[in-house]
């Protein structure tokens, strides 16, 4: 009721309702990604209180990011069955519970389960796929521009909330860094539960872009069981763009969120700066790749994906490459929060886009959602392997080194990939 009052408003007022739908998907997708870069700030703090070892607490980051990609293709089957509103605003639920339960753990298990299991559900519902699926439900031009715009919405949660958790960790405790997050998660899921719909036939309108006069009923399809993320994986595994863009993806996570996102804070500290310094260079990264993302988004609606794949993880194993020579000055670490920083989520509306002219956008959702699962594994094994390497040989440098030689590697792989058709949307 509220959002088709809400609809009615905005169209007399000629604002589309889709804009609604982005808003509060792009509040969902920022406060998934502080809940998930939280761990990052804590990794000092939680082994000084508890003496949990940094590989003990990689680990369980580790679980999070498998569940948090594993759920990706599952997710799309959710959002089918129950609609938008009633997953953004469970998964929310998850999180905010997560984060207030694991300010009373004392044990490592515990741990697992919150920052693992808990944590790494609720925001596998809120993933990139959430994305993919309102730019495709919502939009019929400007996917590319709409998917850079909620992915770069990781990067604003880094930039607002690490560096706000670090000063709350250093002022008052670890305890009170998972509060401003727990708010936010609260606040949003209301906003989901009133004005998120799933489709712009629930409010009566067409797609943004569409001919607005033509509001039809999606096309009937077969009720979907869980078994048919494992179909589409089969049919998808056929194709070689598929393990193309799977496998960069891979690479992708294995060189952003399980490697800087998790371990930058404690690396800093290993070359005398503080988590609050720390933080606020992630947040320059953040603050590059927001804007680097969304002219990515641009960008993937005019010219070849591939070219830009390619320099965008070109460009990121360089600067990895070059982060152990930055010596951790203030010119160093600028020049490596710039170039690291413009095409850390920047792949992704391009990979997303990629999938969707090779699969269709029907089932580019489920099909991106297998693609971000190896992105997840990709990050899992960064957050562990960087962790061990810390603790058995005091140093994460050979960590940093396979990461950057690794993204190079996809830069030339790219091309793989035959040359998209020219596309409108």
């Amino acid at each position: 009721m509220l959002a088709q009052s809400l609809s009615t408003w905005l169209d007399r007022k000629g604002i589309h309702f889709s804009w609604v739908i982005v808003a509060i998907t792009f509040l969902t997708m920022l406060i998934s990604s502080a809940a998930l870069g939280l761990p990052g700030v804590l990794l000092q703090p939680l082994s000084k209180e508890f003496g949990w070892s940094n590989d003990q607490i990689s680990s369980a980051v580790a679980v999070r990011y498998i569940l948090f990609g594993f759920i990706g293709p599952f997710a799309a089957i959710f959002m089918e069955r129950f609609g938008l509103r009633k997953v953004i605003s469970i998964a929310l639920t998850l999180v905010a519970a997560c984060l207030l339960l694991s300010t009373q753990m004392t044990e490592l298990w515990q741990m697992f389960f919150l920052w693992g299991l808990v944590l790494g559900t609720g925001t596998g519902l809120t993933a990139l796929v959430l994305g993919a699926v309102v730019a495709n439900r919502w939009f019929e031009k400007r996917r590319g521009l709409i998917l850079g715009l909620l992915t770069a919405s990781s990067a604003t949660g880094q930039l607002i909330f690490l560096p706000l958790g670090a000063w709350l960790i250093q002022h008052y405790g670890w305890r009170m860094a998972v509060l401003p997050v727990f708010f936010c998660c609260a606040i949003v899921a209301v906003l989901a539960f009133m004005f998120v719909r799933n489709r712009p036939y629930d409010v009566g309108i067409a797609p943004y872009g569409a001919d607005p006069s033509i509001v039809l009923p999606p096309p009937s399809q077969a009720h979907m069981t869980m078994m048919e993320p494992f179909r589409v994986l089969r049919t998808a595994s056929r194709n070689r763009t598929f393990w193309v863009l799977a496998g960069t993806f891979f690479i992708c996570g294995l060189s952003t969120s399980g490697l800087i996102q998790t371990h930058f804070v404690s690396l800093c500290g290993d070359y005398g700066m503080a988590a609050v310094p720390a933080a606020s260079v992630l947040a320059i990264i953040g603050a590059f790749d927001f804007i680097g993302t969304i002219v990515s988004g641009w960008l993937s609606d005019r010219y070849d994906n591939r070219k830009l794949l390619f320099w965008y993880y070109g460009l990121r194993g360089l600067s990895l490459l070059w982060l152990p020579y930055s010596d951790f000055t203030l010119y160093g670490l600028s020049m490596f929060a710039m170039f690291y920083g413009l095409d850390w989520f920047a792949t992704v509306p391009v990979t997303v886009k990629m999938a969707s002219a090779e699969f269709g956008k029907e089932r580019a959702g489920m099909i991106f959602g297998w693609i971000f699962t190896a992105h997840q594994i990709g990050g899992a094994i960064a957050a562990y392997g960087a962790g061990l390497s810390r603790t058995i040989l005091m140093t994460y440098t050979p960590a940093l080194f396979a990461a950057g030689i690794a993204c190079l590697f996809a830069a030339v792989i790219v091309f793989l990939i035959r040359k998209p058709a020219p596309t409108t949307s």
